[in-house]
């Protein structure tokens, strides 16, 4: 097994504004066929995501690592395609144009909805790209063999000649990030930017970022922060573990510190996001990341100092 590239994702950090899908959007998906992928996007949890539900849709592997096909989203679950006039909105004195027709559901639809009840209410940020796992669902449900896992950076990639558009990669992926160009009939996804990272250069959407929450680097990097946050602190845990792939997408999950508060507005020392919810995202491994997190806190504010939060808190480093 060759090397593999890795992302670190600080939730706390995120904005939720959405650069590193424009940056994706521009970079990747703005051709024919291509009009409704968004190969990066954050979604509001809780929510149902992009496409519409995709964490009740299947596939991912048994416990006897057999590969699962779960169930092909249809287009409304990604969303319509809307097209604006932006001469007349912006630049002609035109106003706001409503789309025609009026759009039933579109990507981020519940943005910022969130779950409970104010002044309890709550919701995180989670930006989602394909994971280039160690073991990819789409690799092992190609009848085609047109996905592949480059030795030289773990990336998986698919091989454009070879594919038919079976579309079994999209089932059996369980973060649903292959995505089906009918334009051109075949499966598409996240290449990891790699003609970038080829000229040492990181990810669009990590250099894009402008929370700073990205860290991009080889998992065997021993100086690289994606090796201490990933491998010697073990706070970067990736999404959904229990289907199976491996990912190489690593996410350090919300920490703020804040706590939910009653009638009065006094803490009431129940975290703002429930830990149930966080374990429905990362697995049991977030009770964990999130005390090492509280005692790295408590720490700082009593005058000490914190390896984890000094990389936390700096600028996203590239080692490429």
């Amino acid at each position: 097994m060759g090397r593999q590239l890795a992302m670190v994702i600080n939730l706390d950090k995120c904005l939720g504004c959405h650069t590193c899908t424009v940056a994706c959007k521009n970079l990747w998906t703005n051709k024919e066929g291509r009009e409704y992928m968004y190969w990066n996007s954050v979604e509001t949890k809780p929510g149902t995501g992009y496409p519409r539900d995709w964490e009740n849709m299947g596939g991912g592997f048994d416990a006897n690592n057999n590969v699962q096909l779960g169930v092909l989203p249809e287009q409304s679950d990604y969303g319509d395609v809307l097209q604006y006039d932006f001469d007349s909105a912006l630049f002609n004195g035109g106003g706001i144009v409503d789309p025609d027709p009026e759009p039933t559901w579109l990507p981020n639809w519940d943005e910022e909805v969130g779950d409970g009840t104010f002044p309890n209410n709550y919701y995180m940020y989670l930006p989602r790209l394909c994971n280039h796992c160690d073991n990819p669902a789409c690799l092992a449900a190609c009848t085609r063999n047109a996905i592949y896992k480059r030795e030289e950076d773990g990336i998986v990639l698919v091989d454009q000649e070879r594919c038919r558009g079976y579309r079994h990669c999209v089932q059996a992926c369980p973060y649903k990030k292959v995505m089906y160009n009918a334009a051109k009939e075949k499966s598409e996804k996240c290449i990891f930017c790699y003609p970038r990272i080829e000229q040492g250069k990181a990810n669009a959407c990590a250099v894009q970022c402008p929370g700073r929450i990205r860290h991009v680097a080889f998992l065997d990097d021993t100086e690289s922060d994606v090796y201490k946050l990933v491998v010697q602190h073990q706070v970067a845990i990736p999404l959904h573990p229990e289907y199976g792939t491996g990912p190489n997408v690593y996410y350090v999950p919300p920490f703020s510190g804040a706590s939910q508060v009653d009638a009065e507005g006094r803490p009431l020392n129940v975290d703002r996001i429930p830990m149930t919810y966080l374990r429905s995202l990362f697995g049991t491994a977030v009770d964990n990341v999130v005390s090492v997190l509280r005692a790295e806190h408590d720490t700082v504010k009593a005058g000490g100092t914190s390896a984890i939060l000094e990389i936390l808190n700096s600028n996203n480093r590239f080692a490429l």
